[in-house]
Formats: structure tokens, C-alpha cells, sequence
């Protein structure tokens, strides 16, 4: 791996919040093992292992019942693992895929037949290089008939360039991590406003409220002895989570990557869950109903 990768935590401690039954973590990962699974020669980083067998312990230990296994750039359009972890799952998990222009009905039918449900598109330029948007468009159209959504992730400061190109999509479109605010400025300032009329105007476009850890400038410690982590972000995140309680995700983004300034307690995400779905209501559309109907349909 990277010499200053930062691996997973090895010891999360255990959630104060008890998840509803049947919660779901929409966004996570897994990495190789590498012996069995290469990384792409084209990758930006070369992270730790991180299988699918950690990552279902993880599940285990959270409370959680079911995962959303999304491709990581460092796999390229390699989605052996992530195929691997759905078929281990014994049914518990989802995923999403990368896969090229050229790909083939019967490659898509394998993938959908392991459970996978979506596409990732990545226009984070420190990670991936640029792919032609009419590439993308025509991918998002062959998946479209299968049921499909398309998962992007981009950095806030580029969503004017990419609006039209999102809102051209013909299917579901989920937003990685809210779009990536800059939690610096205020909730209800130009550039956040902005992501929320995104999806207020386009009743197909969700947003997973995840990674405060990646957003946050305030930091993780918990304040006064009490499991409140992250806190810059949960304005944020709530609003979110209030405005669009239908079409909104959570997840843990395990095992964390890219992570440069310290590595999360797996229980302290779970934690800030009830502080940004602050309802019985919001937490089973939040974390049950909402991937149950994007991901397990029928």
C-alpha cells in the first residue's frame, strides 16, 4: 500500500444508537486482497486489503444487515471483488459497478444477475481521469433498461459544469456524500443551495448523507464525553435528510480511502446518525425503506 495510507480501524467500538432492524449500509467498499484480486495498472493509489469478510465482521459488530458494495477506482473496471463480496453475502448486499463503453449484454446480465444495481461515475479529478461525457451518457442509457441508477461523485465547486449533464441522465442518479460541501460555509449559503435545488427540481436525483469524516473540519473527537462527532457537518446532513426524506442514503464508506488526516470509528458514524435523522420516522426511511426500495425492489 501507499506509504501514508491510513488503514482501517482495527477496533470500532461498539454504537450507543441501536440501527432499526434491517438497516443498510449503502456506501462501502472492498479493496483486493490484491493476491487475488490485482489492482488496475491505472490506479491513483494502491490501498490495504480490505476483503469482504472484514467488511461483513464490520456489518456484524455495527448492526447493520445488509451492504451496498460500491466499485473503488483503485479496481479500475475490474469488478471481480465486488462481484466476489455479493456472492458471499449469501444475499445481503448490493452493488455498484464500472464498467467501459464497450461492455457487453452478457456482462451486464452476469453483473445484474450478482446483484449489482448501478453504475459509478467519478469526475473527482484527483482520482480518475476524464472520461468523455457522451461515453457516459450512452453507458447510463444501456443500463437503464436493466432498472439501474447512476452513482456520481464530484467535488461542489464543479457542479455548475456538470448540472446539465446530471440532469440529462434517464435514470435514478445518487449523489456520493452530499455532493461535498464545503461545511465551512453556511447551510444555507449560494454554493449549498445550489445541491438542494439540484435535487428539489429533480425528483429523480437522491444524495447519500455519508462521510462526515471526509467533510469535516471540526474533527472527530467526541466533546464532553459525549458521542458527537463531526458536528460541522450535521447541519448539513439534516437538512438533507428533512427536506428529501425519501430519497436520501446513509453509509459507512469503509474502509475509509484516501483519508490523509486520521482514520474513523466505524461506532461513531453509526452514532451521528440520530443527530442528522432525529426521528423514528426519518431513521427506517433513512436507513431501511429507502435503499430497501432502490436495491431490493422485489
Amino acid at each position: 500500500m501507499d506509504p501514508d495510507w491510513l488503514p482501517f480501524h482495527p477496533n470500532p467500538s461498539t454504537p450507543t444508537f441501536q440501527l432499526p432492524p434491517g438497516s443498510v449500509d449503502a456506501h462501502c467498499h472492498v479493496f483486493g486482497p490484491a493476491a487475488q484480486f490485482p489492482f488496475a495498472p491505472e490506479r491513483r493509489y494502491t490501498p490495504c486489503d480490505a476483503s469482504c469478510q472484514q467488511l461483513f465482521a464490520l456489518r456484524d459488530r455495527l448492526g447493520v444487515a445488509r451492504n451496498v458494495v460500491v466499485q473503488a477506482t483503485c479496481h479500475g473496471a475490474d469488478n471481480r471483488a465486488v462481484v466476489d463480496a455479493l456472492e458471499r453475502s449469501q444475499g445481503r448486499a448490493r452493488g455498484v459497478a464500472t464498467v467501459p463503453r464497450g461492455v457487453r449484454p452478457r456482462e451486464l446480465a452476469q453483473l445484474h444477475e450478482a446483484g449489482v444495481r448501478g453504475v459509478r461515475f467519478n469526475f473527482v479529478k484527483r482520482l480518475v481521469d476524464f472520461t468523455p461525457r457522451e461515453e457516459l451518457m450512452e453507458i447510463a442509457h444501456r443500463i437503464a433498461p436493466l432498472g439501474w441508477h447512476v452513482v456520481v461523485y464530484f467535488e461542489a465547486a464543479d457542479l455548475p459544469e456538470l448540472w446539465d449533464f446530471f440532469t440529462l441522465l434517464p435514470t435514478t442518479v445518487v449523489v456520493d456524500h452530499m455532493g461535498r460541501p464545503d461545511v465551512t460555509k453556511p447551510v444555507d449559503g449560494p454554493e449549498f443551495e445550489r445541491f438542494v435545488r439540484l435535487i428539489r427540481e429533480h425528483a429523480n436525483i437522491w444524495t447519500k448523507v455519508s462521510c462526515p469524516e471526509r467533510l469535516s473540519v471540526s474533527g472527530p473527537p467526541a466533546v464532553n464525553g459525549q458521542r458527537n462527532a463531526y458536528r460541522d457537518v450535521l447541519p448539513f446532513a439534516r437538512r438533507l435528510v428533512e427536506t428529501f426524506p425519501d430519497r436520501v442514503l446513509w453509509g459507512t464508506d469503509w474502509p475509509h480511502p484516501n483519508l490523509k488526516n486520521h482514520m474513523p470509528d466505524d461506532g461513531l458514524l453509526v452514532d451521528f446518525v440520530p443527530h442528522i435523522a432525529t426521528t423514528r420516522e426519518l431513521q427506517r426511511k433513512l436507513l431501511v425503506d429507502n435503499p430497501m426500495r432502490l436495491y431490493w425492489p422485489d
